[in-house]
C-alpha cells in the first residue's frame, strides 16, 4: 500500500513506514547480459512499435522513475510535484496520472513522450486517483479537505468538488462509471457518489478506519476494508435506470438503491482487498493478523483464513485467477498462494527491503514489486517465482502503474 495520512492507525503507520536504506548489487553487467540471453525463451515477441513502461512514484525525491518493461532497463526519471504517492494509467489514452500529495496536484504524463504535459490543481492532501473505464474522468480523494475532486481528462481540469466524510483515502469509480465509492478513514464511513450528478447519494457509518475498496466487475457490489478493526463492509450498489431493463431480462438483480449487505469479520487490521479477476472471491490482507481472509462475493460470507508472512500489506492475482502474490513488509519476500489448492506454496521470492505495491507486466511474465525501505523495484519471473533482477529508483517509492500501447507512427521515442 501507499503511505497513509498522519492520522493512520498503528498498523497503517507500520505498513506505510519509509526510510532510505540502500540494498542492491544485482544490476551487475553480467546479470543484464544474462537477461538478454534468456529473452527469446521467456519474453513475448513484441512488435516494433510496442511500448510498455512501469511508472514508480518516489515520494522522497519528488520524481517518477520510468522502467522500460520491453528491454528491462531504466528509461528515465521525471520530475513531478511534491511527495508523489498514487499513480494510475488511462486505459483509453496514452497517459499516466500522478498524485502529488505535498503540492495538492495531479501530474499528467504523456506515455509516448514520457514527459509531464499538464499539472492539474486539486485540494488538500490527495493520495490516490481512480480513472473511469472510458478514460474520460478521474477521481481524487483529498484527505486534508474532506472532499473528492472530479477531473475531466480531456480538458485536464477539475470540474466538480464533492464533499464527503472526514479524511477520505480512496475514491474508486465503478467499472460502469455510474458511481464512485469513497472510504472516509477518520470518519469511519463510506460515501457513495452518483457519478452522473456528482452528488453523494448514500453514506454508511460503522467502518472503522475505512481504507481500501474492491468493486465487482459488474458494478453490483463494493467491499470496503475497515482497517481500524477487523472487518470488511459489503454494500450493494444501486442499478442505474438505464441498466434496469437489461437487468430484468437477465439473472442480475435490480437494486433500486444502495444497500448495506453485511459487515464481515476478518483478521486484524485489513488494509488491502484483492479481487480475483472473475469477481468470485476477495481476499482481505490482514496486516496485524498476518493472514488472508477469503470472502465469497456471491454469498457475502467469509470462508477460510490463511496465515501468510509476518506483516502482509498488499496482494495481486494472476489473470487466470489461480495464483495470489502477497508482499510481506517485514520479511523482504513475497508469499505465493495457490487459490485453487487453498494453500501457501513453499517458494518465497526474495525482494528488497519493505515490499509493498505490485504490478504485473501486460503479458504476466514479470511481476514488479516496489520496495519502500530500500528504494528499489524487484522484478520477479512468474514462471519460476524467482527474483530476476532489481532496479534502483528514487527515495521512498510509493506506488506503481503499468502502461502498454502501440506508439504512434509519427512519434519517435
Amino acid at each position: 500500500m501507499l503511505q497513509h495520512p498522519p492520522e493512520s492507525t498503528e498498523g497503517e503507520k507500520k505498513a506505510g513506514a519509509r526510510s532510505a536504506r540502500w540494498l542492491c548489487s544485482l544490476l551487475a553487467a553480467s546479470s543484464l547480459f544474462s537477461l538478454a540471453g534468456c529473452r527469446s525463451h521467456e519474453f513475448p515477441d513484441y512488435p516494433a512499435n510496442y511500448r510498455e513502461y512501469a511508472y514508480i512514484t518516489n515520494g522522497g525525491s519528488n520524481t517518477v522513475t520510468v522502467l522500460d518493461v520491453v528491454n528491462l532497463r531504466q528509461d528515465r526519471v521525471i520530475p513531478v510535484g511534491s511527495n508523489p504517492t498514487g499513480v494510475a494509467a488511462n486505459s483509453r489514452r496514452n497517459e499516466v496520472y500522478v498524485v502529488n500529495t505535498g503540492s495538492n496536484s495531479i501530474s499528467v504524463i504523456d506515455a509516448e513522450k514520457n514527459a509531464v504535459v499538464a499539472t492539474i490543481p486539486v485540494h488538500q492532501r490527495p493520495y490516490f486517483i481512480s480513472v473511469s473505464a472510458d478514460g474520460a474522468r478521474a477521481y481524487a480523494a483529498n484527505s486534508g479537505s474532506n472532499n473528492v475532486s472530479v477531473v475531466d481528462l480531456e480538458s485536464r481540469r477539475e470540474i466538480a468538488v464533492v464533499g464527503v466524510g472526514e479524511a477520505p483515502g480512496v475514491a474508486a469509480v465503478t467499472p460502469n462509471g455510474n458511481a464512485v465509492v469513497v472510504s472516509n478513514r477518520v470518519g469511519n464511513s463510506v460515501s457513495i457518489i452518483d457519478a452522473k450528478t456528482d452528488k453523494v447519494r448514500s453514506v454508511w457509518s460503522g467502518c472503522s478506519g475505512a481504507t481500501d475498496i474492491a468493486i465487482l466487475p459488474d458494478s453490483t457490489k463494493a467491499f470496503v476494508a475497515c482497517s481500524g478493526g477487523h472487518q470488511v463492509m459489503a454494500i450493494a450498489l444501486a442499478t442505474p435506470p438505464s441498466a434496469s431493463s437489461r437487468a430484468r431480462q437477465s439473472t442480475q438483480q435490480v437494486i433500486p438503491k444502495d444497500e448495506l449487505l453485511a459487515i464481515l469479520d476478518v483478521g486484524k487490521t485489513p488494509i488491502h482487498l484483492i479481487l480475483k479477476p472473475d469477481g468470485g472471491e476477495i481476499f482481505a490482507v490482514n496486516y496485524d493478523g498476518a493472514s488472508l481472509s477469503e470472502i465469497d462475493t456471491s454469498t457475502n460470507e467469509v470462508g477460510g483464513a490463511y496465515m501468510v508472512g509476518t506483516h502482509p500489506v498488499a496482494g495481486i492475482t494472476t489473470a487466470d485467477n489461480s495464483m495470489l502474490y502477497v508482499s510481506d513488509f517485514d520479511a523482504d519476500s513475497l508469499g505465493v498462494y495457490s487459490i485453487d489448492d487453498g494453500e501457501l506454496l513453499p517458494v518465497a521470492p526474495r525482494t528488497g527491503d519493505g515490499p509493498e505495491s505490485m504490478a504485473f507486466s501486460k503479458a504476466g511474465n514479470l511481476l514488479f514489486v516496489v520496495d519502500a525501505r530500500s528504494g528499489d523495484v524487484a522484478v520477479i519471473r512468474t514462471s519460476t517465482n524467482s527474483l530476476l533482477t532489481m532496479f534502483p529508483v528514487g527515495a521512498k517509492p510509493n506506488d506503481i502503474a503499468i502502461k502498454a500501447f502501440l506508439a504512434s507512427p509519427h512519434h519517435s521515442l
